[in-house]
């Protein structure tokens, strides 16, 4: 991501919309950004493609539409957020994943901002279809926001891999990402790394690539972490204990299908811990650091 003039926020008309324009506003706030507040009715989308009657589903739509835009007005009046651009759309279609491409291709933002909007017996939120569709296909970066607020100042920590070159190249625009980040929220960020091979002279050459990317971003080295073992064990345990409020990953899978995601470290991850996750599309290349985050007054209140 190298520019936030423009987040796109996909509500869902729950309770968890309030906590995900918050945040959007915060951020847009420090950074001078505009927010597109949309809403996306996919369940009557989903009657429609079934309806015989032309008629009857222009009007059901038509007065969906009108709800929508009332609850995404009231919901924008209540943040008082009069210094930040907040435009409101409703569209109807369903699935509700391509509804929200479809706004993206529109719209060309920078940022995309959703809450989790699967059930689960055991978690208010978790993912669903939608969600994983997103995570995959999204053509920009993609923020999944959960029910807490940010600790002052907030903490990210950027999840690289660098044993290949490949992973190396995301693994800059992981790190080029959540500098951003972390300097328009005036935060901390740490880089994380796993190692899984046990051979030392892997490991010291691993070790000296992510030294020399960390090194180029100066980062200190008390905020770089290179853990030792299988990432699917010890990364979700090492970023629960941290608790870290949002987590940056690459978007990236070398499979194909929904399923990739569902079975690997990114699904351990975004189902077992409470923080926000920022998933990274973009490349970085002749990019200039920190210019899409200026230096704000004051630190990010969430």
């Amino acid at each position: 991501m190298d520019k936030l003039t423009s987040i796109l926020v996909v509500a869902d008309r729950t309770d968890a919309d309030r906590m995900l324009l918050e945040k959007a506003v915060c951020l847009a706030r420090q950074v001078g950004a505009q927010i597109f507040l949309f809403s996306c009715d996919w369940a009557l989308a989903k009657i429609i493609q079934h309806s015989y009657n032309t008629e009857d589903a222009e009007r059901a739509w038509h007065i969906s539409q009108q709800e929508h835009l009332a609850y995404l007005s009231t919901l924008r009046n209540l943040l008082r957020a009069a210094d930040v651009q907040i435009s409101i759309a409703a569209e109807c279609y369903c699935p509700l994943y391509e509804g929200v491409l479809r706004k993206i291709h529109e719209l060309r933002p920078d940022l995309v901002m959703k809450t989790p909007s699967g059930v689960h017996p055991l978690r208010r939120f978790t993912f669903g279809p939608s969600d994983w569709h997103l995570m995959r296909e999204c053509p920009v970066t993609l923020m999944l926001v959960r029910q807490h607020r940010w600790n002052v100042p907030p903490r990210f920590a950027a999840l690289v891999d660098v044993s290949e070159e490949v992973t190396a190249r995301l693994a800059e625009t992981i790190i080029h990402t959540s500098e951003h980040f972390a300097l328009g929220c005036h935060g901390e960020l740490d880089v994380i790394y796993c190692e899984a091979s046990a051979d030392e002279r892997e490991r010291n050459r691993r070790s000296s690539e992510l030294d020399k990317l960390t090194h180029e971003y100066r980062i200190t080295p008390a905020h770089v972490h290179l853990l030792s073992g299988d990432p699917d064990a010890t990364l979700p345990g090492f970023a629960a204990h941290a608790r870290y409020d949002a987590l940056v990953l690459g978007g990236l899978t070398h499979r194909k299908g929904v399923s990739a995601l569902v079975g690997g470290l990114t699904a351990r991850l975004v189902e077992g811990l409470d923080s926000d996750f920022i998933l990274v599309k973009r490349d970085v290349r002749g990019l200039t650091r920190s210019a899409a985050f200026p230096a704000a007054s004051a630190t990010l209140p969430l």
